[in-house]
């Protein structure tokens, strides 16, 4: 992760489909949090024995959009993890 002034924020989701247990969803929550990101949208979704969750944020830098991902897959219980950045909102100031 750069602090570059630089770095691009982008328009980011992120799906993440888990096995169901009472810690999930502040889990998922986590590696947002320790990155000082708050999720513009949060939708989770029961299927059957798995839970489908999807966030969205309208910023983010491009810098961590894989590292976010990368901590979402090492949550006990997911079993897959999709991030999708969008276009450059702006260059961050």
């Amino acid at each position: 992760m750069s602090d570059s002034p630089e770095a691009p924020l982008v328009a980011a989701r992120f799906t993440v489909t888990a096995d169901i247990f009472p810690g999930l969803l502040p889990r998922i929550l986590e590696p947002f949090a320790r990155r000082d990101l708050v999720p513009d949208s949060l939708r989770a979704v029961r299927e059957g024995e798995a839970m489908r969750a999807e966030l969205s944020l309208h910023a983010m830098p491009l810098d961590m959009v894989a590292l976010v991902a990368g901590n979402l897959g090492q949550i006990v219980g997911v079993r897959r993890v999709e991030a999708m950045e969008g276009r450059i909102v702006r260059l961050a100031a």
